[in-house]
């Protein structure tokens, strides 16, 4: 086989980006069934394919006999001498064969066989690289777009992005450059499928990685995230060094960052909010962007009721429920969301805001909210030695509040009993 042929496989196998060692493999194998469907055997044949300078070389070794009854494996003397004149009956002689020896039908045969082979490699070479990519963002251009998806162009490979994995609102374009997560490799039927996303919630993760250096470096994790693509995502973030805020690093200075991730999700709402593992606040923080006024959780049943204001409600569960369900999602609880004017405190007792609490200074009741205690209700429930563990308030400025508590609640006491006389 002529050098032409070996180049012209050598560019076939540089196109499907298969190493030359491959094509090489490829090769020996197919003329060894050859020699095997001619001959019977491969025993006492040898096939070497020198990709470099363009040979292919066929050994048959036979054993010089007087009477040849096996012409496979053996050869006369005569015939033996015009492969080596030195030969001896005896002795081993080595031929070399012709390719176009085995007839045209096996070399069309073969060549047949040469395709199908790369196909194969190319097909376990795809399957190998994509597993290995699976929950990467990979970009690529779009070439067709069909009713039950996208096909996509990445770096010579062919990824399919299903409708369902589509942002629902957004439109894509033929020709348009588009990111999307490698979520699976579907290796069955005609070939290997690569499934991309956009609406998977690890799409979202990965945009942050990329945007945000303190998630991608580990100083920033995030711990939870729930998504419906298009409308709404909650991410809960929480930093590993206390000078780092976490909310900010994923805005970024004047919002640079997070705008990033919104434009390339067709302006996806996302409520970033700071995780702890304390229910009442995890929950309060997952209600964003509506503030409940109380959070009362049932740990054992994995239930919560949130008190909202009035005027808060229909936001705090969102259209179509959507913000109430990302909320339930994000925390494990089922949440209930209560007007506070349909609240009732113990039967008859209305909880009392903290501005009514008589003595307590502005600075004490900005303590609180910041730990999003809001009524007088909590705090009694807290107790000072529940106040003393609140983030942000230490024990001085516990008994401080407690004392004006404590001084509200005895004058309220008063004015009840002067009514009562």
């Amino acid at each position: 086989m002529n050098s032409e042929i070996i180049e012209a496989i050598t560019q076939i196998a540089k196109d499907k980006r298969i190493g030359k060692e491959n094509i090489r493999d490829i090769l020996e194998n197919i003329f060894l069934s050859l020699i095997l469907k001619k001959y019977g055997t491969t025993e006492n044949f040898d096939v070497i394919v020198n990709m470099d300078k363009g040979d292919i070389e066929i050994f048959h070794e036979r054993t010089v006999v007087d009477i040849v009854e096996d012409p496979v494996t053996e050869i006369d003397l005569k015939s033996a001498k015009k492969i080596d004149p030195d030969a001896e009956v005896g002795e081993e002689v080595v031929q070399i064969l012709d390719p176009m020896a085995f007839g045209r039908r096996l070399i069309v045969t073969a060549k047949q066989n040469l395709n199908q082979k790369i196909r194969d490699f190319e097909r376990e070479r795809i399957v190998d690289e994509y597993q290995n990519r699976v929950g990467e963002i990979i970009i690529g251009d779009i070439h067709q777009i069909h009713k039950r998806g996208i096909y996509i162009n990445q770096d010579k490979t062919e990824v399919f992005l299903p409708r369902e994995e589509q942002i629902y609102n957004e439109r894509l374009r033929r020709g348009e450059t588009v990111r999307c997560l490698v979520k699976e490799v579907r290796n069955e039927g005609k070939g290997p499928e690569i499934i991309v996303s956009r609406a998977d919630k690890q799409f979202l993760v990965r945009l942050f990685e990329l945007e945000v250096p303190e998630i991608y470096d580990g100083i920033v994790e995030i711990k939870r995230v729930e998504r419906e693509a298009g409308d709404r995502s909650k991410i809960a973030v929480e930093s590993i060094d206390r000078r780092i805020d976490p909310v900010g690093a994923c805005v970024g200075m004047k919002g640079v960052r997070i705008q990033a991730i919104v434009r390339e999700l067709n302006n996806e709402k996302i409520d970033i909010i700071n995780f702890t593992n304390e229910p009442e606040l995890f929950i309060s923080r997952a209600m964003a962007p509506v503030k409940p006024i109380k959070v009362i959780v049932n740990e054992e049943e994995k239930m919560a009721v949130v008190i909202v204001d009035d005027d808060k409600m229909s936001l705090a569960i969102g259209r179509n429920g959507q913000n109430l369900r990302l909320a339930s999602k994000l925390t494990g609880y089922q949440i209930e969301p209560i007007k506070e004017s349909e609240y009732v405190k113990e039967g008859t007792k209305t909880s009392i805001p903290l501005e009514d609490i008589k003595g307590l200074t502005d600075p004490l009741r900005k303590k609180l909210e910041s730990a999003d205690v809001l009524y007088l209700d909590e705090i009694e429930e807290l107790g000072i030695e529940g106040l003393k563990g609140l983030q942000g308030i230490g024990p001085k400025t516990a008994e401080k509040i407690w004392d004006a508590v404590q001084g509200f609640a005895e004058s309220d006491n008063a004015d009840t009993a002067e009514a009562k006389e």
